[in-house]
């Protein structure tokens, strides 16, 4: 356990931002499963409609620090590959 008053604060801080991040996690990995659920249903729009949404909020766990660049270009372009499979 932490001994001086800055580093119990900073075991306080860690706490609300531990799950605050464990939450941002699950709503990107909620958009990305919605997107897949799309594809499976192979219906063109819907993955697009889901794809276009989903975007921006793995972009936006870069930005927070949540997710690395390259994992959110990965995820991103294996979504849209798949999504463009559809419409072939």
């Amino acid at each position: 356990m932490a001994n001086s008053a800055g580093s119990r604060k900073r075991a306080r801080q860690a706490v609300n931002r531990r799950s605050h991040n464990a939450s941002l996690r699950s709503m990107v990995r909620t958009y990305i499963k919605k997107v897949r659920a799309a594809i499976e249903t192979k219906n063109y729009d819907d993955a697009q409609a889901a794809l276009v949404a989903a975007t921006p909020f793995v972009d936006k766990m870069v930005t927070k620090g949540i997710m690395h660049k390259n994992k959110a270009a990965r995820v991103k372009s294996r979504l849209n590959a798949a999504v463009v499979a559809l419409k072939g």
